[in-house]
């Protein structure tokens, strides 16, 4: 399998590095991804569990199981990883978040190892083999999608799954998630996302194929926007998550 391909955006590494001090402010600039992380992890947790055998509502469902989390940044999905039982490497560019990410997995007894890099810096290691690789709200800001797909496939072990989650690129998610989120609502800092590099469901799907994945299940993820909780759902016009296999 092909490996080359940089897909790392000097741009969108200082932009997440500019917001590592209050990333763990659960009212701050990333208020957005506390709210949704429990929905997104639980789907995630529970179709890992399920591959393996496991139930999800089992202490710990995930131990022995090493995963790696892609574009972690402070370390949101990695700490809920951990604390599922799994062994967690998190990875991301952003030197300042990882520096956050440290620090509060220290302060909260979980044991992460974060690496400084990204997807081909694994690979050109000779790095792989494992059993689940997370890329959460990532794909939207790499450099070269198909390239990107292809580094999370080669991490993965045969057998193993690919999961991501990012957002649609719709009217819809242009009024909510750039719009609304941004500059209406103010639930994100103006400018972190380009609705023009936000990725189709069927865009996804066939990076995913053409990396030697197999799209195995999708699910959207909205917002009631009178308790601001948020819940899987079959809406996938704005934010969606995507398991897939390598066989």
């Amino acid at each position: 399998m092909k490996h080359g391909g940089h897909t790392a955006l000097p741009g969108e590494i200082a932009k997440f590095g500019r917001l590592a001090a209050r990333w763990w402010d659960p009212r701050g600039p990333m208020a957005p991804l506390h709210a949704m992380n429990p929905a997104r992890m639980g789907w995630i947790i529970a179709r890992l569990a399920r591959q393996h055998g496991r139930d999800s509502g089992a202490p710990a469902p995930l131990t022995g199981l090493r995963v790696l989390d892609v574009g972690c940044g402070a370390g949101l999905a990695s700490e809920s990883l951990a604390r599922a039982g799994a062994t967690v490497t998190g990875l991301d560019a952003a030197g300042e978040a990882l520096v956050a990410a440290r620090t509060h997995a220290a302060a909260g007894g979980l044991a992460i190892t974060y690496r400084d890099g990204t997807p081909e810096t694994l690979l050109a290691a000779g790095e792989g083999g494992f059993d689940a690789v997370l890329a959460l709200e990532v794909i939207e800001h790499v450099a070269d999608r198909d390239a990107f797909c292809r580094h999370l496939a080669a991490l993965a072990r045969p057998g193993g799954a690919v999961f991501l989650s990012t957002l649609n690129r719709t009217t819809r998610s242009f009024l909510f998630a750039k719009l609304g989120a941004e500059y209406v609502l103010r639930l994100l800092p103006a400018g972190t996302h380009d609705w023009r590099m936000f990725v189709r469901p069927a865009e996804l799907g066939a990076a995913l194929r053409q990396a030697g994945l197999r799209v195995a299940d999708i699910a959207g993820l909205s917002m009631d926007p009178l308790t601001g909780r948020w819940q899987v759902s079959r809406n996938l016009s704005v934010n969606y998550l995507v398991m897939a296999a390598r066989d």
